[in-house]
C-alpha cells in the first residue's frame, strides 16, 4: 500500500502526518513523537476497536486518507524533583553567576541519537569550522549543521536537533536503520531507531563538510581550498620494503587521512603505543622481483599534520569465534598534551623542530608568570564595603615587599628551571605574548607557513573526547566531553558570543550527556581510559597549540 496522509489530534491541536501501512506501527508512533513530543512508551493512539500496539497490523486497521487518530499522553519527561535546590540568579555570587550564564547547552536525545549528540558537541570545539560555515555553508548537511550551531549559541535551553537528524539520515541512510524485530523495550526507548557508531558518524559528517570553502590566509592565499582539507586532513607517507628481496626498490605512496588509528592489543597500555602499532607492521603481497607472495615491512609517517588531529581508539573488533563485533575493554591511557613529531616523517620533523622546541620553552615561562601573578593577586590588601583595608590582609603586602616586592620572581624553584622572571613588576601579559609571537613566527618554516590550516609546531593539546559506555558494540551510550577553554575560545555564531573566556589555568571540561550538561574536573579525565563498562575514550580531538 502507498503512504497516505492522516491527521492526529493531541492536546486540542491537530497535526498532519504521513502513515505508511507497509511500515510497523512503531514508525508511525515515532512520527507522532516528532510532532507532539509524547514518548512512544507513554503514548496511546486510539484506533477502531482499541489502542494501537507495536505489533498491530495496519491492514486490519484499514486506515483511510484524511482519517483522524486521537493521541493521549504527556509530552516530555515526567516532572522530577531537582537534584539540587533551585538557586536564583540574584542569589548567586559573581563566580556562580558567570558560570551559569556561560554554560553551553545540551542536545535532546531523539531515540538512540546519543552517538550524534556526542559527535556534534565534540566537533563544536573547532571554532574555525563555525567561522567557515557562517561564511558559506553548502545546502544539505553543512547548512543544517550551521543552523544547529547557531541555535545552540543563542539559547540557554537544550536544543532538539530534529532538523539535523533528518538531514543526517537523508544524507546517510545507515543512520536511519531500524531496530531488529523483537528488540522489545530497547526499540520503544529508541523510538524504533537502532544505535549507531559515533566514530562512523564523525567520519561521515567530516566527509559531508568537504565542500565547505576554506579560510583564506593573511595574504588571501588558499582562497580556493576546502576547510576540511586545510584544518582536519593530514597526509600519510607509506613506505613498503620487501623483507625477502632487499634489492627490490622501496614502494612509496601518499594518502590523505582524516584520522590516526590507535590499535588496542594486549601489549598496548598507552595511546602512543597503539598508534605506532597501527603505523608500522608486516603485510603480505606479491613481489614483482620474486614473482610470488612475500613479506613486506610497512612504515607509515605523517608528512602533513593538520591543526586538528583526530585519534580513533579502535575499541570495536570483529570476533570470529562468536561471529559478532565486540568491544575491547582494555585500559589505554591517553595524554592531554601530545607531541606528534614522533609520528612525523623526518623531513617534516626537521621543519617543525625549531619552533616546537622554542614553544616548549615559552610555555614554561608563561606558567611561571601565571604563578607570579597569582601570588601578587593574593598579596593585595582586601577592602571592605567602605573601602577600608581589612587588618587581617594588611600585613600581606609587607611580607611580600620584604621578600623582594609584590611581583617577586618564583624564588629558587623557578630560577632552577633556567628561565628567571626578574624581581620587578611584570608587564601586561599582552606585551610578552606579542614579543613571544614574533620570536616563534620567525622560526616557522616557509613551507609550513604557506600551508594554511597545517600545524606549525606539531605540539597538540586535547580539546574534545567522545566516549562509549557499555559492553556491547551495537548498544551502550555515547557521551561528549569538551575542554572549557576550547569551547569559549571563539564566537560560535554571528552575533552570539561563546561566553566569557575561562581563566588560563582552568583545565576543567564540560560533560555533554545528551541534554544534561555539567562540569567535569580535569583530574577525572584518566577515568575515561577504559578498563571496564564505564565511559571509555573512543574518539579524541587534539588541537595544535597556538603560538600566542
Amino acid at each position: 500500500m502507498a503512504p497516505i496522509q492522516v491527521k492526529i489530534k493531541h492536546a486540542g491541536k491537530t497535526h498532519d502526518v504521513q502513515l505508511d501501512p507497509d511500515q510497523p506501527a512503531t514508525v508511525f508512533k515515532d512520527a507522532v513523537y516528532q510532532l507532539t513530543g509524547v514518548p512512544p512508551d507513554r503514548m496511546k493512539v486510539m484506533i477502531k476497536g482499541g489502542i494501537l500496539k507495536d505489533d498491530t497490523d495496519w491492514r486490519k486497521v484499514a486506515p483511510k486518507a484524511g482519517q483522524t487518530f486521537m493521541v493521549i499522553g504527556a509530552a516530555g519527561e515526567l516532572p522530577k524533583p531537582p537534584e539540587t535546590p533551585i538557586k536564583f540568579l540574584e542569589d548567586m555570587d559573581d563566580t556562580s553567576l558567570a558560570e551559569a550564564l556561560s554554560m553551553p547547552v545540551g542536545l535532546v536525545n531523539l531515540g538512540n541519537t546519543c552517538y550524534m549528540n556526542a559527535t556534534l558537541q565534540a566537533m563544536r570545539a573547532i571554532p574555525e569550522l563555525q567561522v567557515a560555515l557562517q561564511n558559506s555553508a553548502p545546502s544539505g548537511l553543512p547548512m543544517a549543521l550551521r543552523n544547529l550551531y547557531t541555535s545552540m549559541a543563542k539559547t540557554t535551553e537544550s536544543v532538539t536537533p530534529s532538523a539535523f537528524v533528518a538531514a543526517l539520515r537523508h544524507a546517510f541512510p545507515q543512520f536511519a536503520e531500524q531496530m531488529r524485530p523483537g528488540a522489545g523495550i530497547k526499540a520503544l526507548l529508541g523510538g524504533g531507531y537502532a544505535q549507531q557508531d559515533a566514530e562512523e558518524c564523525w567520519v561521515q559528517l567530516t566527509q559531508s563538510l568537504k565542500e565547505v570553502p576554506g579560510l583564506a590566509g593573511p595574504s588571501g592565499s588558499s582562497a580556493s581550498a576546502k576547510f576540511v582539507d586545510q584544518y582536519m586532513t593530514g597526509e600519510m607517507r607509506r613506505v613498503l620494503k620487501c623483507d625477502e628481496a632487499p634489492e627490490e626498490p622501496e614502494s612509496i605512496s601518499f594518502e590523505k587521512v582524516l584520522k590516526v588509528s590507535c590499535n588496542i592489543s594486549n601489549a598496548v597500555n598507552y595511546m602512543q603505543q597503539g598508534i605506532m602499532e597501527a603505523l608500522d607492521g608486516k603485510i603480505e603481497k606479491r613481489s614483482p622481483t620474486l614473482g610470488r607472495e612475500a613479506v613486506y615491512t610497512s612504515t607509515s609517517r605523517m608528512s602533513r599534520l593538520p591543526t586538528y588531529l583526530t585519534v580513533h581508539m579502535v575499541r570495536f573488533a570483529w570476533k570470529r569465534d562468536i561471529n559478532k563485533k565486540a568491544k575491547i575493554m582494555r585500559r589505554v591511557k591517553f595524554p592531554t598534551e601530545y607531541d606528534a613529531l614522533e609520528i612525523a616523517t623526518p623531513e617534516l620533523r626537521e621543519k617543525l623542530l625549531p619552533v616546537s622546541r622554542k614553544l616548549q620553552e615559552v610555555e614554561k615561562e608563561r606558567a611561571e608568570r601565571r604563578k607570579v601573578r597569582k601570588r601578587t593577586k593574593a598579596a593585595k590588601p582586601v577592602t571592605d564595603k567602605e573601602g577600608d583595608v581589612q587588618m587581617a590582609d594588611a600585613a600581606a603586602p609587607e611580607a611580600s615587599s620584604s621578600s623582594g616586592g609584590a611581583a617577586a620572581a618564583p624564588s629558587a624553584e623557578g630560577e632552577d628551571k633556567g628561565k628567571a622572571v626578574t624581581n620587578v613588576e611584570l608587564e601586561d601579559e599582552s606585551v610578552y605574548r606579542e614579543r613571544e609571537g614574533k620570536e616563534l613566527e620567525a622560526l616557522i618554516h616557509p613551507d609550513v607557513k604557506a600551508d594554511i590550516g597545517a600545524s606549525q609546531t606539531g605540539q597538540y593539546e586535547l580539546v574534545a573526547i567522545v566516549t562509549h559506555k557499555g559492553a556491547e558494540a551495537d548498544a551502550g551510550h555515547y557521551i561528549g566531553f569538551v575542554k572549557k577553554r576550547a569551547l569559549h575560545s571563539a564566537p560560535i555564531a554571528s552575533g552570539a558570543g561563546a561566553g566569557p573566556t575561562p581563566d588560563e589555568d582552568d583545565e576543567d571540561w564540560y560533560k555533554f550527556d545528551d541534554d544534561k550538561v555539567s562540569i567535569f574536573p580535569a583530574e577525572k579525565l584518566e577515568t575515561l581510559s577504559g578498563g571496564g563498562q564505564d565511559a571509555s575514550a573512543y574518539v579524541l580531538l587534539y588541537r595544535s597549540r597556538p603560538l600566542v
